[in-house]
C-alpha cells in the first residue's frame, strides 16, 4: 500500500483539509499519514472560530518519522496559515523526501480574485518557496495569478490560461490549473508538462453553485490516482468527475449544510471507479 503524508490544518467541523484528505485517500486504497499545521474549531468561513497553531510541532514530527525510517511515496501540502509555516514545510519536504517521493503542493491561499482574509499581500512570495519544491503544483486561477504576478481575469480565454501555465512551470515541472472554464456549460482543469511541452484539458458539467472544500477534494483525488499508478492526466480527469459528483449529491439534498459539499455520499461512486480501474 502506498503511503502519503498530508500537511495541512484539521478543521473539526467544515469538510475540508485533513477531514477530506483522509477519507478520500482511504477509499482509493492509500494510507494517509498526517502532519497537522493547526487545529481549528471550524473552517474559516464560520465566525469566531478557534485555532491552535501547530507550527512548532511540524519539524519534531518530521524528525521523529525520519528516526523511525518512515518511507513516504508522496507528500502533499495544503492550506498554510503563516510565513513561518511555509518555511517549516519547506524544511519538512527536504527532510522526508527520498529520490522517488512525489511532492504535490496545493497553494491554498486565495479565490475569486483575492487572498483569504488572514493573509497579507506579501504572502504569495512565501508560498512561492513551497511551490518551488513541488513535482506537481495545483493552484486555482487566483492563486496562479498571484504566484506569477499576473493581473487576475475573471473569465480568461484559453490563450491566457496556457500562458499562465507556462509561467507556473517556472516553479514546478508539472502544473494543474483548477476551476478552468471557457463557456457557461463546462468546468474542469488544464495541465502543462514542462518537460514535454504538452497541455491537457478535461471538462465536465458546470453546476451553477459554489462550495467550500472542493479544491481539497480535487487535490486528494489527483494524489490518490497517481499513487494508484495513473498518469497525472487520468488522475486529473477522475478528480474533475468526482468533485462534480460531490456537488451533485449536495445539490440533490434540500437539507444539505451550507458550509461544504456532502462528499461522503459520493465516496461509493469513487470506490466503484477504483474497482473498475483495477479490473
Amino acid at each position: 500500500m502506498k503511503r502519503v503524508a498530508s500537511i495541512q490544518d484539521i478543521s473539526c467541523l467544515g469538510r475540508c483539509s485533513l477531514t477530506v484528505a483522509l477519507p478520500v485517500l482511504a477509499v482509493m486504497g492509500v494510507e494517509c499519514a498526517v502532519i497537522p499545521t493547526a487545529v481549528l474549531s471550524t473552517h474559516t468561513i464560520f465566525p469566531d472560530f478557534t485555532c491552535r497553531d501547530l507550527t512548532d510541532e511540524l519539524l519534531p514530527i518530521a524528525r521523529h518519522w525520519k528516526s523511525q525510517k518512515v518511507k513516504l511515496d508522496a507528500i502533499c501540502s495544503g492550506y498554510l496559515a503563516s510565513p513561518a509555516q511555509t518555511e517549516a514545510v519547506c524544511r519538512v519536504f527536504d527532510l522526508l523526501r527520498s529520490e522517488d517521493t512525489l511532492i504535490a503542493v496545493d497553494p491554498a491561499m486565495a479565490d475569486h480574485g483575492r487572498l483569504y482574509k488572514p493573509f497579507s499581500p506579501d504572502f504569495p512570495q512565501y508560498m512561492k518557496k513551497v511551490c518551488a519544491r513541488a513535482d506537481v503544483l495545483l493552484p486555482n486561477l487566483t492563486e496562479a495569478c498571484l504566484l506569477t504576478d499576473t493581473p487576475y481575469r475573471e473569465s480568461p480565454d484559453e490563450s491566457f490560461v496556457r500562458e499562465l501555465l507556462r509561467k507556473l512551470s517556472d516553479l514546478a515541472p508539472r502544473v494543474v490549473l483548477t476551476g478552468v472554464s471557457f463557456d457557461s456549460a463546462r468546468l474542469g482543469a488544464m495541465s502543462y508538462d514542462r518537460d514535454t511541452g504538452l497541455y491537457y484539458s478535461y471538462f465536465n458539467e458546470k453546476v451553477p453553485a459554489s462550495f467550500h472544500g472542493t479544491g481539497d477534494i480535487f487535490t486528494a483525488t489527483v494524489l490518490g490516482g497517481m499513487m494508484q499508478g495513473s498518469t497525472l492526466e487520468r488522475s486529473m480527469a477522475l478528480a474533475v468527475d468526482f468533485t462534480l459528483e460531490c456537488i451533485r449529491c449536495t445539490c440533490a439534498d434540500p437539507a444539505a449544510s451550507w458550509y461544504g459539499v456532502e462528499f461522503e455520499k459520493a465516496l461509493p461512486w469513487l470506490a466503484r471507479q477504483n474497482e473498475s480501474a483495477e479490473r
